[in-house]
């Protein structure tokens, strides 16, 4: 048995910039990780001002630029005509509005500067190949016992562990995930095998009916990364959202779509999954973060923003507040409302992304008269610092 101040409960980019902000706020962490080493799955990533902040805060912005790539404009495309319908602008006037940049980069590069971050800070431990099996309150505060029978107890324990986080179902047991029948398939090609019409200071989401298509430099621009979702016509019978059916469905988009599809990356895929809101992350000294907590569907780039989004505001509670127990109850009550808006239009913004019919051209028509410099309807998303 090992005694800490802290544990957190996985070393993802949530989990690790929930360290470095708990050691920045003068606390002790113990981070466990179930896989044999920290890495992240996937490729591109996209964090917008909100997250820049965060990431500022916690002091590894500059190291991060040093990786990323910030796209001139984000556009939207109609993947069936080809045609842009229309775009933000992502420059010097954005950068004025919301203090900080619109960056995209590597999963893997982001959790890469964390977890340098986290071994250069003397507060921090870090241990892999250790599986919670089993959450539960102590005298003292929390204790979590692994599968391979190594046990932990804790002044606090925060689970960051995700989807399918055993901390919340001793949290707030509201059952599995929702499902839906949209899949992705993603991945980043060599730059040079790009064509320039994509636009290779771009972020470009090419929507259809039933499907989107989304394009960006990550890398400092030596990748592209690539994400095609469609929603698949035999969920949820064994085999759906086979790569048979992903050619199927993009055989109705313009030409460079469906080329540009020819790259991707088939030999794994992503099923779109969520949770409803809940406004209970807290149970005495337990508390969630990022996807444990809030797991939201991909459509607006914001499952990473929001927990690195809350891992600087459940330091800055701790390090204001000082009680832990009180802290965390704080931080939920600082953070669910915010979360539960992400969440919810994000699911919402999937259906303007798919829409079909109709609906389409009223979509396409209604968006090509935004200005590019019209930041309104985002302010509360990226304006927000936690």
């Amino acid at each position: 048995m090992a005694e800490f101040e802290f544990v957190i409960v996985g070393g993802g980019i949530g989990g690790l910039a929930a360290a470095l902000g708990l050691a920045r706020a003068g606390r002790s962490v113990h981070v466990i990780e179930r896989s044999a080493e920290f890495g992240e799955i996937g490729a591109g990533l996209q964090l917008a001002p909100n997250a820049s902040d965060a990431l500022d805060r916690l002091g590894v912005l500059t190291e991060i630029r040093r990786f990323a790539v910030f796209p001139e404009r984000m556009a939207w495309g109609d993947a069936l005509s080809g045609e842009i319908i229309t775009a933000l602008d992502l420059g010097a006037p954005f950068v004025a509005r919301f203090g900080y940049p619109y960056l995209v980069m590597h999963r893997s590069d982001l959790l890469t500067v964390l977890l340098d971050a986290c071994r250069a800070e003397k507060r921090i431990t870090l241990e892999t190949g250790r599986e919670a099996a089993r959450i539960e309150e102590s005298a003292g505060g929390a204790r979590v016992a692994c599968g391979d029978g190594a046990v932990y107890e804790c002044a606090a324990l925060i689970g960051a562990d995700g989807l399918w986080s055993p901390t919340r179902q001793f949290v707030s047991d509201d059952g599995p995930p929702r499902a839906f029948p949209y899949v992705a398939y993603r991945g980043a090609i060599p730059i040079e095998d790009v064509s320039a019409h994509a636009g290779l200071d771009n972020v470009i989401m090419w929507c259809g009916p039933d499907m989107h298509f989304v394009q960006y430099p990550i890398r400092r621009g030596e990748l592209f990364n690539q994400v095609a979702v469609f929603k698949s016509p035999s969920w949820p019978a064994a085999g759906w959202g086979n790569a048979g059916e992903l050619d199927v469905h993009y055989a109705q988009c313009c030409d460079y779509v469906r080329k540009s599809l020819t790259k991707i990356q088939r030999d794994r895929r992503w099923e779109m999954v969520d949770r409803k809101p809940i406004s209970r992350w807290v149970r005495n000294r337990i508390a969630l973060l990022g996807d444990a907590a809030h797991p939201m569907l991909q459509y607006i780039a914001q499952g990473a923003c929001q927990a690195i989004e809350d891992a600087i505001c459940l330091a800055d509670r701790v390090r204001d507040i000082g009680d832990v127990g009180k802290a965390l109850r704080a931080y939920q009550e600082a953070r669910y409302l915010r979360t539960a808006r992400v969440q919810i239009s994000a699911e919402l913004m999937g259906g303007i992304f798919h829409i079909d019919g109709v609906g389409r051209l009223l979509r396409n028509q209604f968006f090509s008269g935004h200005s590019a410099q019209d930041y309104r309807e985002i302010e509360w998303l990226y304006g927000h610092r936690a």
